[in-house]
């Protein structure tokens, strides 16, 4: 049982989880300013559950594609079917979509467009992943803006400009940030013809592409105080461009080395730009700094 419980856990990648929750908690002080509630929780619980089975549904239909990139997954090394592997996809999604619905409709319909949204990302016919910008696109507007959506839609209605300008920002730097997972999945991906940046321009071209999304949106944050969009306190946020211009600067130092390794370090100073975003925000509509 226990040795299951772990093949379980290794699918739905529990390190990836912790950006949809803080994101959500943070999209629900926005809207609050308040510490969060159990429908927040709630909420918070089933966007977890989402990208738990996005990331099981990735693994499904990329088996082939992992047997060169990640042969350890559990799908590629035999130690889960794929029939086990979709099912449990399957119970993920619709845990998420039930947990939504008693929370509210609209909340619903954002966790829906962003089932079919992650879902179609690695599933035939359309399988958004193929084809470049378009995947950058489909992994930003779900993780990125519909998330710090989703945590205002709990608490307030969604016809308001506050939450969807901070999520373009997100939505923006996810953008680039996506891409420096794809450096080392070049093999793979495009024996199967998966046309991402690294694959379509390589890795030093890419590279450049996608450095400006890693700071430059932060520089917005300035941009929604001015015109009144966000709350004063959000402006300390924009030095996170500083910590993204580091990023940046160290994936165009050396681009091959994102080849070469599936979690490199700035794929760590990725996520926790996000997460140190996604915090900071938190902060700034809580206590006001």
């Amino acid at each position: 049982m226990i040795y299951r419980l772990k093949i379980y856990l290794e699918l739905i990648r529990p390190f990836t989880l912790i950006a949809p929750i803080v994101g959500f908690l943070s999209g629900f002080i926005m809207a609050s300013g308040v510490i969060p509630d159990i429908r927040c929780l709630m909420g918070a619980f089933s966007a977890a559950i989402l990208n738990a089975a996005s990331n099981v549904n990735n693994q499904y239909f990329d088996l082939e594609i992992d047997k060169l990139n990640k042969p350890f997954r559990p799908l590629p090394s035999g130690r889960i079917s794929k029939k086990v592997a979709i099912i449990f996809a399957f119970i993920l999604y619709s845990s998420s979509l039930i947990l939504s619905w008693l929370i509210s409709l609209e909340l619903f319909l954002i966790v829906l467009i962003t089932a079919f949204i992650t879902f179609f990302y690695s599933a035939p016919p359309l399988r958004f992943k193929k084809y470049a910008f378009i995947s950058n696109i489909s992994i930003a507007l779900p993780r990125g803006m519909l998330l710090i959506v989703a945590g205002w839609s709990v608490e307030k209605s969604i016809l308001h400009i506050e939450p969807w300008f901070i999520g373009l920002i997100f939505a923006l730097y996810l953008m680039g940030a996506a891409t420096t997972k794809d450096f080392s999945d070049i093999k793979g991906d495009s024996r199967f013809g998966i046309k991402t940046l690294p694959v379509l321009y390589g890795p030093e071209k890419a590279a450049k592409m996608i450095a400006p999304f890693l700071y430059i949106p932060f520089l917005l944050i300035p941009v929604g105080v001015m015109l009144k969009i966000i709350r004063l306190t959000t402006l300390p946020l924009a030095f996170l461009a500083i910590w993204g211009l580091f990023t940046a600067r160290l994936i165009r130092k050396n681009p091959q080395a994102l080849t070469l390794e599936e979690n490199h370090i700035s794929w760590k100073h990725m996520y926790l730009i996000l997460i140190g975003g996604q915090i900071g925000l938190a902060i700034a509509y809580l206590f006001k700094i």
